[in-house]
Parts: structure tokens; sequence; C-alpha cells
């Protein structure tokens, strides 16, 4: 957090909080002001509080930092750490079974059977799947697309039926997908949008036939030097391809793929690891480098783009000069001072005659409640130095047709994370550019239309009727735009663009109605691209039939229903999807967190027809959220969880640590008990409760700098509570607690999961080994029982029937039967992808929550 100094606020806090992780905003928000007079007194998650200053995108960014410092604290990781991870997990024998993929079907964001008070659907994006942050498209109808952390997807159709070409890999961490002349692929790993679910890669792949191939380890570019960094862009030029990375910008023969990539520019080397300030708690924020420009007619010139979102002294354009690499000035309307100089695109026209860039501005974000956006220019020279024009500004953008006119929310309000730009092959003039929605010019930027605007919440043309789609609005693109590809097929030209909710396509020059909305997006995510990026999964048998429904929380497209006889999965609540309680005897008895401890209740799965926009009380959905949820003290995504024994014993974790013993029937927040404080500063990371005895672990710091951690246990009814003491001689690491399982035999017997990576790996204090914990005396000793586990970030363990322990790591999940000292993986066809949340349903499978490939399951009896 200190690291790009944002300072935390408030505005909504609750379910209509755009989030950097998922920015959909409820149908509330687009009722008549009548209504919302009424959901603020409780029907709806929707709650005025603290300052109305706008300041969500800049609480979010701030939050963002919080998945990473799980991986990072309290150090940053070295070079080779998932390479020797992912080395370690390839020599572990395999269980027999294997793991079915649940979530590999349609997953409508308009589903007319969820449209309740906490819901999105309606709001025109369709069917959706994860993150999409790189896209390449040739003139053939190949389209390769890639998720956030699912990989890479080929479709010779011109989008869709997808078929994943990178599962070979040990990172599935998308920053950039390119195309070269020669028609390779080229994969960059490691997402570099500085959002909080952003993962790091293994460096950069090329693929010789991506139309019939598939990506494996032998198509690494160079050694091991981009391993364990993030790269935001690739550029070529004559024989070199170049790369900005998050640890400065490289370079490498785009002919010779063999040797090391060359460190062409770093700001500040001092922090990258192996220098005398690696330790430092800034060094991950240090050089970072977001694109890179070629002169066109001089290969030679380039220009980097280089700066943290946040701000820091070193941000800036550069260009080399006399032999070394010199800040850019009198570039025109593009600032050249640090304080303007953020998150930077550009793209170039294909006759060399344009050169465009998007610029985001850190002092913009730090100081304007409505956007962070310094503007679109161009550089009608054609050359990146200049001089540059601004062609457009937020409030331009906002009077454009835009979705997000109110105050607190306009056009860049998180240009921080939200970028796109190309430009249309055979009109230098016409740009599209990706912001939170789609824009395009046609006349070099003279005047903008919105084709994809954010929802269609708002205009006119909206409705809830589930008879419709959104009401007469066309369909639109999901919010967050990062990549954007332009193909064809016959001589046919489109637009691809790719965000938070996946892939959408139109013509390149498509139609529009009266407001410059576009009428004919398509949506490319007919569910055989399953990158849907799971924070948690709940299961409990379908009370309308036999089987199991299935709900999990997502990233920003809100909570997943998939119940038994489904061949299109709903979206039963809106926004971002944190974690889940779902009632074994009864899966339509679900609590679902939004962010922040924001939790909503429902009986029914949530389905509804909309009738309660002119009837409140016809709401099946309750806003439960906990007090810290109101104080913002809690984590963005915070631990939920049930007791083992009693499902209607609920354990929430903020600062305090909340029991609700209401179960389903719960209808108000205030009905939550505190049962203990944690402590001022202090947060929790997980909870687990059997039998009334609560075990929740915490950080506070949670950053590097002063990072502590630690577990209070007590008791439901608030007695007995008490810190542990941890041992201080490494036995259990100064790391982050990820996850808590409890015997239901014994309570003084728990598992404990640690994240992050050993000391061999992470270069800061007190990192410590080891990644999973036992102790039989209620935490008053501890056991290392890691044993040959591979040196991999753990996030959740279970403890399934016969004493089988299943831990779910950045790379799979891992598995030791009672009586063996050795792992095993679970299965053999495990996608290697983060597994965030582990849990048993009540048909005895096991089923994993993966950030980046949906949700799969596999038969416990099976694991042997």
């Amino acid at each position: 957090m200190a690291a790009n100094g944002w300072r935390r606020r408030r505005r909504w806090v609750v379910l209509a909080t755009t989030a950097a992780l998922g920015l959909t905003v409820t149908q509330a928000q687009a009722q008549p002001q009548a209504h919302l007079h009424h959901q603020q007194m409780g029907l709806s998650a929707f709650t005025a509080a603290d300052d109305d200053d706008g300041g969500e995108a800049q609480e979010e960014a701030e939050q963002a930092d919080q998945y990473a410092e799980a991986r990072t604290s309290p150090g940053i990781v070295a070079p080779g750490a998932y390479g020797a991870a992912y080395d370690a997990l390839a020599d572990l024998p395999h269980t027999k079974g294997s793991w079915s993929d649940l979530t590999r079907l349609p997953y409508d964001s308009d589903d007319p059977r969820y449209r309740d008070i906490n819901s999105n659907s309606s709001g025109g994006s369709g069917k959706v799947t994860g993150r999409v942050t790189g896209l390449a498209a040739d003139r053939h109808g190949y389209v390769y697309a890639g998720s956030a952390n699912g990989g890479v997807f080929r479709s010779r159709t011109g989008g869709g039926h997808w078929t994943n070409i990178s599962d070979g890999l040990p990172a599935l961490s998308t920053g950039d997908l390119q195309l070269d002349g020669r028609g390779r692929l080229w994969y960059a790993t490691g997402e570099a949008n500085t959002s909080a679910t952003s993962f790091l890669g293994t460096g950069v792949y090329v693929l010789d036939d991506p139309r019939d191939d598939s990506f494996s380890r032998r198509d690494r570019v160079g050694g091991d030097e981009l391993e364990s960094t993030s790269i935001n862009a690739l550029r070529f030029a004559g024989d070199k391809v170049w790369a900005a990375t998050t640890r400065g910008v490289w370079s490498h023969s785009s002919r010779t793929l063999k040797g090391a990539w060359k460190l062409e520019f770093a700001p500040n080397p001092d922090y990258l690891p192996g220098g005398s300030k690696a330790s430092d708690p800034s060094a991950a924020y240090k050089n970072i480098a977001n694109d890179i420009a070629i002169d066109p007619k001089d290969p030679g010139k380039v220009v980097l783009a280089v700066g943290w979102r946040g701000g820091d002294t070193y941000n800036g354009f550069y260009v080399k000069s006399g032999g070394s690499w010199q800040r850019l000035t009198g570039l025109g309307d593009l600032p050249s001072n640090a304080e303007d100089v953020g998150n930077v695109t550009f793209a170039r026209s294909a006759d060399g005659s344009r050169y465009y860039a998007i610029d985001q501005s850190p002092e913009q974000t730090a100081e304007n409640p409505d956007s962070g956006l310094e503007g679109i220019f161009v550089s009608k020279s054609g050359s990146p130095t200049g001089p540059w024009t601004k062609i457009a500004d937020y409030k331009q953008l906002r009077d454009s047709g835009s979705a997000l006119t109110g105050a607190g929310y306009q056009p860049g309000i998180q240009s921080w994370y939200d970028q796109f730009l190309t430009v249309d092959p055979k009109n230098p003039d016409h740009v599209y550019a990706g912001l939170e929605e789609v824009f395009e010019t046609k006349d070099g930027g003279k005047s903008w239309s919105v084709p994809g605007p954010y929802w269609n919440f708002g205009f006119p043309c909206w409705s809830i009727d589930p008879s419709k789609q959104s009401g007469d609005c066309p369909a639109t693109t999901h919010a967050d735009q990062h990549s954007v590809a332009v193909g064809s097929d016959g001589g046919a030209p489109y637009v691809i663009v790719g965000d938070d909710g996946g892939v959408f396509k139109r013509p390149l020059n498509g139609s529009a109605n009266a407001d410059g909305h576009a009428t004919d997006w398509t949506s490319l995510n007919d569910g055989t691209m399953d990158a849907l990026q799971y924070y948690s999964v709940g299961v409990g048998n379908d009370p309308a039939g036999r089987g199991v429904a299935i709900t999990g929380g997502l990233q920003d497209n809100g909570q997943s229903e998939l119940r038994s006889g489904d061949r299109v999965m709903g979206s039963n609540f809106g926004g971002d999807g944190g974690d889940t309680i779902t009632d074994p005897a009864n899966g339509c008895n679900i609590a679902q967190e939004y962010v922040y401890l924001a939790v909503s209740v429902t009986n029914n799965c949530a389905v509804n027809d909309g009738s309660w926009v002119t009837d409140p009380s016809k709401a099946t959905t309750y806003s439960v959220a906990p007090p810290d949820n109101a104080t913002g003290e809690a984590r963005f995504i915070a631990p939920l969880n049930a007791d083992i024994k009693d499902p209607k014993v609920w354990v929430a974790g903020g600062r305090h640590v909340w029991i609700n013993s209401k179960g389903y029937a719960i209808r108000s927040g205030s009905e939550w008990v505190g049962a203990y404080d944690l402590g001022a500063g202090h947060t929790a990371t997980a909870v687990a409760s059997s039998g009334g005895k609560v075990y929740a672990a915490w950080c506070g710091p949670c950053n590097n700098q002063g990072f502590t951690r630690g577990i209070a246990v007590g008791n439901a009814d608030g007695t007995g509570w008490h810190q542990l003491t941890l041992p201080v001689d490494g036995t259990v690491p100064n790391r982050y607690l990820s996850g808590l399982a409890i015997d239901p035999a014994n309570s003084d017997h728990v598992l404990l999961a640690v994240n992050g990576f050993s000391r061999k790996w992470t270069e800061g204090p007190g990192a410590g080994v080891g990644h999973l914990f036992e102790t039989r005396d209620g935490g008053v000793t501890w056991k290392d029982i890691s044993g040959n586990l591979p040196d991999v970030p753990a996030n959740s363990v279970a403890l399934l029937k016969g004493g089988t322990i299943a831990l779910g790591t950045d790379l799979g999940v891992l598995v030791r039967m009672p009586g063996s000292a050795s792992w095993k993986a679970a299965g053999g066809n495990l996608p290697t992808t983060a597994v965030l949340q582990l849990r048993t349903g009540p048909d005895g499978r096991l089923y994993a929550a993966t950030h980046g490939r949906g949700i799969w399951a596999i038969d416990v009896r099976r694991l042997r």
C-alpha cells in the first residue's frame, strides 16, 4: 500500500463499490432515486458512507496490491521461482482419477432467471468468461486469445470453438500476445497490468506454426532472465524484439532464439534482483516499463514509456542518445514530467504516418475524483518523438455517449488498469481505444463515439424485462478493456476486444445506433474458453432435482450458478464475487461476498424476475454485511466460512472475528456478533471453525513494510480468545497464512497453509521455509509437514475423509495419503493454474476453484 501512496477511501461500502478487480455496478444504481432511498434502508446492499469524493478507483488501486502480497511479502520473488516449482511438480507421481471441468459451458451474465436486486443480469454483456489480456488475429480467420491465468486459446473460426494451446507451459498468465511478420505467435507470460490477481510469468515463448501446433517449454526465447517478472508489451524492430517488463526493458534477437535476453534499460538497477536494494520494500515498483514505440522510418530510434502507475521520479519517456538512455522533453501536448506519465500504451498506423498514445497520469489518478486519464494523443509525423497533439481528454470521451457520466466515475478512472489502442490497417485516422469502455474515432480524434459502453443500465433503452436481454439496448462488451486485435476472414475485417469478461467481436467498420453504441457486437465466449477466475466455490444438493448446485465467486463476473441439468450457467450476483458459503443440504441457500465482507444471502438461488424494481418487497437477496465492511477493516477478498459441524454458524474475518448463528435466516448485518478484535491494523486472511472452536489467521501490516502475521483462537460465543505465540525459530514462517483446516474428530488438530516462496526464492526478511504446518495441541506447538512438497505458494488446504490432505497451490492440487510422507499431484489433467479454494461436496467429490480455468471436481475415492 505504501508503495503507491494511495489513500484508502470509501464511497459505496457494499455492493456498488466499483472495483479494480471487478468493475460491474448493480441494477440498483440505474434505478430512480425514489427506489434508492428504500434500498439504502436495508433491501439492497447499496449503502452510502464516508466521503463522497469518488475515490473508489484509488481505493481499488490500493487493494490491487493485496493479492500480490500473499505471494511476495515480506520480500520480492527472485527469477526462477516458478520454473523450479514447476520442475519439482513435474517430478511427482500422479494419483489415479481425472478431474472434470464443470464450468466449460456458456456463462450468461444476462441470464433472465437471475434478475434480483444484486444481480447484473440485463447489463448487456451476454455470455462471458475470464479476463483476456492478449489478442492476436490473422487474415485467415485464426484468432488467439491469452487469458489472465488460463493460457492461450486458438480459434480457427474467427472466434469461438476455442482450443487451449499452452497447457504444456509452466506459466499460464498472459502479458502480451503478438503475431510477427513471419506468422509466428509470440507469447509473453506474466500479466503486467498491476491488478490484484496478476501472476508472474516464466518468460517469452514462440510458436512457429500457431495454426496447428501447441506451445511447449522448448519454445522459450532465451534463458531464465525474464522468469518471475511480468511483461506488458512485445514490440518488433528489424531483427530485434523488445520487451517492456516490470523489471525494465529487455531485447533479444528475433531470428536466433537462443542466448540470453539483454537488459537495455532499468531506471533503478540497484532495485533489481541481486542488486544492493533488492530487498527494499519499494523494489517491485522501481523499474516498471509499460510500452515501447519504434520509429517506422528508423528502427534504431526507440522510445521507452517507463513508470509506476502510482507515480515515481523516474516516470517518463526515454530515448537513447550518446550511448545512454535520456529522458525526453518537448514532446508537445504529451507530458514529459514524471507526475503526468504513468501507464502508457502506443499504437502506430500501418502506413507509418501516425503514432497514437494513451497516457494515465499519476497526479490525476491521485487528485481527480473523476478520472486518472491524461489523454489520448497523436503524432502526425509518425515519429514517436512527436510533436504530439492531444485528441481526447476524459470529458470529451464522457460526452461522446459514455455510460460513465456521474461524478466520481468517468472515462479513464481506471486507466492505470484498463488500456488498449489499435489503428485500422487501411485507415490511419480510424482508431479504437479501450479504457473502461470501447471508444472509436474515424477522423483522427476530431470526434469520438462509444461503440462499447460500460453497461446498458441508465440508458433510456434499458429494461430489466426477463424476456429481453437489456430492453431495447443493443448488446455491449463487458467492462474493463485490456487487449485488441484486427483480423479478417475472406476479406471481411473485424475488430476483437479482450476485457474482464472475455472476447467480443464486431466488423471493423460496424454499425451503430443514434447514440454511437454498436449494434453488432458478438460474444465469442461460447464456453469452450473456460478462463473463469474463481476466488471460491460452494456446493450443495440441488433442491429442484438430482445432483448438486455449484456456485462460486469470480473476478468481475459476480457469482456463477450452475444447477443440475443446466446447459448454460447464470449469474445471480453482480460485481466481484468473493468468498462463498453454500448449504450442503440445499444448494440454493447461499451466502456470497462482494468485496470487503459485503455479504449477501439468498434462499432461492436469487431467482427473480425483476419485479423488485417496482415492489422492493419482492427482492430475494438480502445485505448482511458485518460491521467491518462499513469501516473498511477487511481485506478485498475477506475470509468467510461455516462451522464444519454446524452449518448455521458462520465465521467472517476482518479486523474482528464475526459470528452469525442464524445461518441462512440472517437478514441484517447487525445480527453478526463480534467474537474477537484481532487488533488495529490486523486483518483476517483465513478462518475456520469446528463445533464452535474458531481459528483466525491474520496479517498486519500485510505488505513488505513491517510484515507481521499471527493466529487467534477462541470460541464462537466470544470466550477463551487469545493470540497464539507462533514460533520465532522459523517453524512457522513469517509469511502470509492463507488456509486453515480443522480435523472434525479433534478441534485441536489443525492444518495451516502458508503462501509465498521459501527464503531460497524470496529476497527479504523472514521468508522461512515450508508451506504446510500441523498442530495437534490447538496451536501451542507446530510441525512442518511439507516434506517433498514443491516450493510453490499454497492457497487452501482440505482434510479429506480417511486423513488424506489436499493442498491447493498456484500450480494445481497436491495430495498426501494417510501414513505417507510423500506428495502426489491430484489426477493427471488439471491445468497448472492457481487453485484458490478447495471444498468437498455432499456428493463425495473434491471441488477446486481455479483462478483462471474455472471449477473442477474429482472423486475423492479415486485419489490413490
